[in-house]
């Protein structure tokens, strides 16, 4: 027993590796170390969006030897990622059923080698998955070492999928399919300890046999595939677990990503708000067809609110020292003074209500523009206040579509003296090709919106959409 034991000593390292060279301007801020001198490496950008424009799932692999303590790091990165949807794919499900001749003789068959995992059912199931379609895994029985032929696990689209084993790493296709990898790197000899407590009570195996295997098949596949695959990995976490800094920062990087939408990646003057299940329900709501016009006027301003909020923290502010009624000191801030909005008639007027509750006495001019398909444009009618050029501008439209009535209305308010970079652009939806009109021709404009849509029909309409937003929010549809 004591030469199992001395050949499970084997390397091991500690700290959050850095490499400079992947480094970008999105990645995970360096963090205090959570071994005294380590750093965390940044992990690739969001995934792409799909043809249809839907944003593909952000996949996180997550490594390390036996029992290393990954399920652990898993469980608090979802735990933490509450309001979104995560799944947990294990590569173990993905076990070859052993044959009746390697069942006969299974003290000499190899767990922990690639062979004895069925990649290409794992590669598609993450396919599946990735696609935003539901799979059903495999369920392994490791006391029988069989899968349960009858049952299945069923695990449907998330905005998160999570992807763990020893393994996960060897495979070039698989490693292709994530967007962070995660290595989790804890000391042999405490993986050693967790092995035998797990492999007895959980999986009903004797000490001599769990140290057996170990000491045949499970350190030397650990030294010959899954120590060398860690060089693959963009966070590497000492500890496990125990290592609450590294997991709190991979989680902050996780949520930057799953709320930043390529288009802010191009214009940094677009903000996106963060989206949450509220968020999105309400937008379920409004999107519904079927829904009732008191309804969608209800969650059209709840969302409307959250917008005009949005927006208004990007205006400039001084700070502010008060007194308490304690008669404590409480520096603050004080709201910008010079503001006043514009909406775009007649679906920009469903957001005025929500600029007043906002902001009191507030002054709001109008603009009126005819809309004939992409173009024909046609300034109607404009009434803004006479002191514009000496103000903020919140310029209000609940969908921006081509981009091209914006524009006019944007080239109203820089003629009338409004610096560009004082108009704040507030959208319920956007279109792509929206932004992209009007940010190429207006750099220093900011674009506030809740969700950006997939694109434009041969119609000219945003998909999804939410349809003909004036009439439905004042009932004439």
């Amino acid at each position: 027993m004591e030469d199992v034991m001395d050949s499970a000593v084997g390397p091991h390292f500690s700290g959050l590796r850095l490499d400079s060279r992947r480094l970008s301007s999105s990645s995970l801020p360096s963090p205090p170390s959570a071994n005294g001198n380590g750093t965390t490496e940044a992990a690739k950008g969001f995934a792409s969006p799909k043809a249809d424009g839907t944003r593909q799932p952000f996949v996180i692999g997550v490594s390390g030897g036996t029992a290393s303590g990954k399920t652990t790091v898993c469980d608090m990165i979802i735990q933490q990622l509450h309001d979104h949807r995560v799944v947990l794919v294990n590569q173990d499900s993905f076990y070859r059923g052993l044959t009746e001749e390697e069942s006969e003789h299974v003290q000499d068959y190899n767990f922990d080698h690639p062979d004895a995992f069925d990649t290409e059912q794992l590669l598609e199931c993450m396919g599946k998955l990735k696609s935003g379609q539901s799979v059903n895994i495999p369920i392994y029985d490791f006391k029988n070492h069989r899968r349960c032929s009858e049952s299945f696990r069923k695990v449907n689209a998330s905005d998160v999928i999570i992807l763990e084993g020893i393994l996960v790493f060897h495979d070039q296709r698989v490693r292709d399919l994530m967007d962070m990898k995660i290595f989790v790197d804890t000391d042999a000899d405490i993986r050693l300890a967790r092995r035998i407590r797990r492999d007895t009570v959980e999986r009903g195996r004797d000490v001599t046999s769990v140290l057996e295997q170990y000491g045949r098949f499970v350190k030397p596949a650990f030294d010959d595939f899954v120590l060398p695959s860690k060089k693959y990995a963009d966070v590497i976490i000492p500890k496990g677990g125990d290592n609450h800094v590294a997991i709190d920062l991979i989680v902050q990087h996780i949520r930057t990503k799953l709320g930043q939408h390529d288009l802010c990646k191009i214009y940094p003057n677009v903000f996106v708000v963060h989206s949450t299940f509220q968020i999105r329900g309400m937008h379920t709501l409004i999107r519904d067809s079927n829904i009732t016009t008191p309804d969608f006027v209800f969650y059209s301003d709840r969302l409307i609110r959250l917008v005009v909020e949005h927006g208004l923290g990007h205006l400039p502010f001084t700070e502010k020292q008060v007194i308490t009624p304690t008669g404590s000191v409480y520096m603050g801030v004080d709201f910008c003074k010079k503001l006043c909005g514009v909406s775009i008639v007649r679906s920009g007027e469903s957001m005025e209500n929500a600029l007043r509750a906002c902001c009191k006495g507030i002054k709001i001019g109008k603009i009126l523009i005819h809309r004939v398909g992409d173009n024909g444009q046609q300034l109607i009618y404009h009434k803004l206040p006479l002191d514009i050029a000496e103000r903020h501008v919140l310029l209000l439209d609940p969908v921006l579509g081509t981009g091209n009535s914006a524009n006019q209305a944007i080239e109203l308010l820089i003629r009338k003296g409004v610096p560009e970079d004082r108009i704040i652009f507030l959208n319920l939806i956007s279109a792509p090709e929206g932004v992209h009109c009007v940010c190429k021709r207006f750099p220093r404009l900011k674009i506030v919106t809740s969700e950006i849509d997939g694109g434009l029909n041969e119609e000219y309409r945003v998909i999804p959409g939410l349809g003909e937003y004036g009439d439905r929010y004042f009932g004439t549809d």
